[in-house]
Protein backbone atom coordinates (compact mmCIF):
# COMPACT_ATOMS: atom_id res chain seq x y z
CA UNK A 1 0.00 0.00 0.00
CA UNK A 2 1.87 2.99 -1.03
CA UNK A 3 2.05 6.32 0.72
CA UNK A 4 0.19 8.74 -0.93
CA UNK A 5 -0.24 12.59 0.08
CA UNK A 6 -1.45 14.09 -2.78
CA UNK A 7 -3.37 16.91 -1.92
CA UNK A 8 -2.21 17.36 1.33
CA UNK A 9 0.11 20.47 3.10
CA UNK A 10 2.42 20.09 4.81
CA UNK A 11 4.66 22.40 7.44
CA UNK A 12 8.40 21.35 8.24
CA UNK A 13 10.20 23.11 10.89
CA UNK A 14 14.20 22.87 10.67
CA UNK A 15 13.58 22.07 7.10
CA UNK A 16 16.93 23.72 5.44
CA UNK A 17 19.35 20.69 6.89
CA UNK A 18 19.40 17.09 7.93
CA UNK A 19 16.49 15.78 9.23
CA UNK A 20 14.05 18.54 8.10
CA UNK A 21 15.51 18.07 4.27
CA UNK A 22 15.31 15.02 4.08
CA UNK A 23 11.66 14.73 5.65
CA UNK A 24 10.58 17.31 3.45
CA UNK A 25 11.55 15.85 0.51
CA UNK A 26 10.23 12.39 1.47
CA UNK A 27 6.76 14.61 1.77
CA UNK A 28 7.25 16.18 -1.62
CA UNK A 29 7.78 12.46 -3.12
CA UNK A 30 4.78 11.56 -1.69
CA UNK A 31 2.96 13.77 -3.59
CA UNK A 32 2.48 16.60 -0.61
CA UNK A 33 2.89 20.60 -0.70
CA UNK A 34 5.86 21.57 1.38
CA UNK A 35 6.43 24.17 3.46
CA UNK A 36 10.05 24.82 5.34
CA UNK A 37 10.52 27.15 8.34
CA UNK A 38 14.20 27.72 9.41
CA UNK A 39 16.00 29.48 11.93
CA UNK A 40 19.13 31.26 9.86
CA UNK A 41 20.61 28.57 7.15
CA UNK A 42 19.02 31.19 4.19
CA UNK A 43 21.51 28.90 1.63
CA UNK A 44 20.64 25.78 2.63
CA UNK A 45 17.06 26.29 3.28
CA UNK A 46 17.63 27.49 -0.87
CA UNK A 47 18.77 24.25 -1.90
CA UNK A 48 16.16 22.59 -0.14
CA UNK A 49 13.26 24.82 -1.90
CA UNK A 50 14.97 23.81 -5.27
CA UNK A 51 15.11 20.59 -4.76
CA UNK A 52 11.57 20.37 -4.01
CA UNK A 53 10.46 21.75 -6.73
CA UNK A 54 12.44 19.42 -9.01
CA UNK A 55 10.21 17.29 -7.26
CA UNK A 56 7.33 18.99 -8.69
CA UNK A 57 5.44 20.03 -5.69
CA UNK A 58 4.28 23.40 -4.69
CA UNK A 59 6.98 25.08 -1.84
CA UNK A 60 7.88 27.68 -0.01
CA UNK A 61 10.48 28.54 3.06
CA UNK A 62 10.12 30.96 5.65
CA UNK A 63 13.00 32.34 8.44
CA UNK A 64 12.81 33.43 11.54
CA UNK A 65 13.22 32.51 15.95
CA UNK A 66 10.83 29.98 16.56
CA UNK A 67 10.63 30.62 20.39
CA UNK A 68 9.62 34.24 19.48
CA UNK A 69 6.06 33.99 19.56
CA UNK A 70 5.73 37.01 16.83
CA UNK A 71 7.97 35.14 14.58
CA UNK A 72 5.76 32.10 15.07
CA UNK A 73 2.98 33.97 14.00
CA UNK A 74 4.54 35.16 11.43
CA UNK A 75 5.43 31.72 9.75
CA UNK A 76 1.78 30.57 10.65
CA UNK A 77 0.26 33.97 8.45
CA UNK A 78 2.85 32.30 5.43
CA UNK A 79 1.18 29.04 6.17
CA UNK A 80 -2.35 30.84 5.84
CA UNK A 81 -1.17 32.60 2.65
CA UNK A 82 0.02 29.50 1.23
CA UNK A 83 -2.24 27.07 1.72
CA UNK A 84 -5.50 26.28 2.06
CA UNK A 85 -5.40 24.48 5.01
CA UNK A 86 -2.35 22.82 7.25
CA UNK A 87 -2.83 18.94 6.63
CA UNK A 88 0.91 18.40 8.55
CA UNK A 89 3.06 19.74 11.11
CA UNK A 90 6.49 17.75 11.51
CA UNK A 91 8.42 20.02 14.25
CA UNK A 92 11.86 19.21 13.76
CA UNK A 93 13.33 22.06 14.89
CA UNK A 94 15.76 22.52 17.68
CA UNK A 95 19.46 22.78 19.65
CA UNK A 96 21.63 20.37 21.34
CA UNK A 97 25.14 22.02 22.52
CA UNK A 98 28.29 20.31 21.71
CA UNK A 99 29.52 21.61 24.87
CA UNK A 100 29.47 19.24 27.56
CA UNK A 101 27.83 21.21 31.01
CA UNK A 102 27.22 19.96 34.53
CA UNK A 103 24.37 20.56 36.04
CA UNK A 104 26.31 22.30 38.73
CA UNK A 105 28.12 24.36 36.47
CA UNK A 106 25.36 24.95 33.72
CA UNK A 107 24.81 28.76 33.14
CA UNK A 108 21.40 30.41 33.09
CA UNK A 109 21.93 31.80 29.75
CA UNK A 110 22.68 28.16 28.22
CA UNK A 111 19.35 26.78 30.21
CA UNK A 112 16.87 29.45 29.05
CA UNK A 113 18.56 29.49 25.69
CA UNK A 114 17.97 25.32 25.31
CA UNK A 115 14.24 25.55 26.62
CA UNK A 116 13.48 28.76 24.29
CA UNK A 117 14.90 26.62 21.16
CA UNK A 118 13.69 23.18 22.00
CA UNK A 119 10.12 23.31 24.25
CA UNK A 120 9.35 26.71 24.39
CA UNK A 121 9.28 26.66 20.36
CA UNK A 122 7.35 23.70 20.48
CA UNK A 123 4.55 25.08 22.32
CA UNK A 124 4.50 28.35 19.88
CA UNK A 125 4.07 26.28 17.10
CA UNK A 126 1.99 23.58 18.10
CA UNK A 127 -0.53 26.59 19.62
CA UNK A 128 -0.69 27.96 16.55
CA UNK A 129 -1.18 25.06 14.62
CA UNK A 130 -3.88 23.83 16.63
CA UNK A 131 -6.13 26.36 15.01
CA UNK A 132 -5.04 25.52 11.37
CA UNK A 133 -4.49 21.85 11.25
CA UNK A 134 -7.25 20.56 9.29
CA UNK A 135 -9.62 16.95 10.54
CA UNK A 136 -7.89 13.70 10.46
CA UNK A 137 -4.26 16.15 10.01
CA UNK A 138 -1.12 14.74 11.16
CA UNK A 139 1.47 16.27 13.59
CA UNK A 140 5.23 14.54 14.53
CA UNK A 141 7.42 15.74 16.72
CA UNK A 142 11.15 14.74 16.88
CA UNK A 143 12.21 14.32 20.29
CA UNK A 144 15.64 12.38 21.30
CA UNK A 145 16.23 9.07 22.92
CA UNK A 146 17.91 11.87 25.82
CA UNK A 147 14.69 12.39 26.59
CA UNK A 148 13.78 8.60 27.64
CA UNK A 149 17.10 8.03 29.41
CA UNK A 150 18.68 11.16 29.93
CA UNK A 151 22.28 12.22 29.15
CA UNK A 152 24.74 13.46 31.93
CA UNK A 153 26.46 17.10 31.08
CA UNK A 154 23.45 17.74 28.64
CA UNK A 155 20.25 17.70 30.83
CA UNK A 156 19.62 20.88 29.51
CA UNK A 157 18.53 19.14 26.18
CA UNK A 158 17.31 15.89 27.70
CA UNK A 159 14.97 17.88 29.76
CA UNK A 160 13.43 19.18 26.51
CA UNK A 161 13.16 16.31 24.97
CA UNK A 162 11.90 14.72 28.07
CA UNK A 163 8.93 17.80 28.47
CA UNK A 164 7.68 17.34 24.57
CA UNK A 165 6.98 13.51 25.17
CA UNK A 166 4.34 14.39 27.97
CA UNK A 167 3.49 17.44 25.97
CA UNK A 168 2.78 15.00 23.32
CA UNK A 169 0.73 12.87 25.28
CA UNK A 170 -1.84 15.71 26.37
CA UNK A 171 -2.29 17.28 23.14
CA UNK A 172 -3.05 14.09 21.31
CA UNK A 173 -5.93 13.64 23.39
CA UNK A 174 -6.95 17.51 22.74
CA UNK A 175 -7.47 17.18 19.45
CA UNK A 176 -8.63 13.45 19.00
CA UNK A 177 -11.97 14.42 18.74
CA UNK A 178 -11.14 15.77 15.38
CA UNK A 179 -8.82 13.08 14.21
CA UNK A 180 -5.60 14.28 14.50
CA UNK A 181 -3.13 12.41 15.40
CA UNK A 182 -0.03 13.67 17.27
CA UNK A 183 3.01 11.48 18.00
CA UNK A 184 6.58 11.62 18.26
CA UNK A 185 9.85 10.09 16.89
CA UNK A 186 13.00 9.82 18.80
CA UNK A 187 16.12 9.23 17.33
CA UNK A 188 19.48 8.09 19.01
CA UNK A 189 22.91 9.65 16.90
CA UNK A 190 21.70 11.10 12.93
CA UNK A 191 24.61 11.96 10.75
CA UNK A 192 24.11 15.15 11.02
CA UNK A 193 25.85 19.06 11.41
CA UNK A 194 24.50 18.98 14.81
CA UNK A 195 26.14 16.00 16.12
CA UNK A 196 29.31 16.54 14.05
CA UNK A 197 31.77 17.13 16.84
CA UNK A 198 30.97 14.41 18.49
CA UNK A 199 32.32 11.94 15.84
CA UNK A 200 35.35 13.40 15.82
CA UNK A 201 38.37 10.98 16.33
CA UNK A 202 37.47 7.88 17.64
CA UNK A 203 33.88 9.14 18.50
CA UNK A 204 31.71 7.76 15.55
CA UNK A 205 33.38 3.88 15.95
CA UNK A 206 32.85 4.42 19.87
CA UNK A 207 29.19 5.43 19.49
CA UNK A 208 28.67 3.15 16.73
CA UNK A 209 29.94 0.26 18.65
CA UNK A 210 27.19 1.56 21.33
CA UNK A 211 24.23 0.67 19.04
CA UNK A 212 22.95 -2.69 19.13
CA UNK A 213 22.65 -2.07 15.27
CA UNK A 214 26.16 -1.12 14.88
CA UNK A 215 25.10 1.62 12.82
CA UNK A 216 24.84 5.67 13.18
CA UNK A 217 21.09 6.50 11.89
CA UNK A 218 21.38 8.54 8.41
CA UNK A 219 18.62 11.45 8.22
CA UNK A 220 16.56 9.26 5.45
CA UNK A 221 16.58 6.51 8.43
CA UNK A 222 14.46 9.24 10.51
CA UNK A 223 12.28 10.65 7.86
CA UNK A 224 11.13 7.47 6.77
CA UNK A 225 9.32 6.59 10.40
CA UNK A 226 7.88 10.67 10.24
CA UNK A 227 6.35 10.19 6.60
CA UNK A 228 5.02 6.66 7.88
CA UNK A 229 2.86 8.54 10.87
CA UNK A 230 1.89 11.24 8.42
CA UNK A 231 0.21 9.09 6.21
CA UNK A 232 -3.12 6.94 6.85
CA UNK A 233 -1.33 4.05 7.57
CA UNK A 234 -0.94 5.07 11.13
CA UNK A 235 -4.02 6.27 11.53
CA UNK A 236 -5.17 4.62 15.03
CA UNK A 237 -1.58 5.46 16.52
CA UNK A 238 -1.50 8.40 18.31
CA UNK A 239 0.81 9.76 21.53
CA UNK A 240 3.36 7.16 20.73
CA UNK A 241 7.27 7.83 20.80
CA UNK A 242 8.57 5.98 18.25
CA UNK A 243 12.26 5.26 19.00
CA UNK A 244 14.10 5.18 15.61
CA UNK A 245 18.07 4.63 17.23
CA UNK A 246 19.16 1.11 16.15
CA UNK A 247 17.92 -0.03 19.27
CA UNK A 248 20.37 1.94 21.59
CA UNK A 249 17.59 3.07 24.40
CA UNK A 250 17.62 -0.73 25.36
CA UNK A 251 21.32 -0.69 26.12
CA UNK A 252 23.16 0.95 28.88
Amino acid sequence: MPIDLTGKNALVTGGSRGVGRATALLLARAGASVGIGYHSRSEEAQKTLDALHEIGVPAWTEMGDLSDPEDVEILFRRVDTEFDGLDILVGNHGIWSNKEASIAEMSNEQWQKTLGANLHSVFYTCRAAAHRLRDHGRLVLVGSTAGQRGEAFHADYASTKGAMMSFVKSFCIELASRDITVNCVAPGWIDTEMSSSAFEGAGRELISRSIPLGRIATAEDVAGPILFLCSELARHITGEVLNVNGGAVLVG
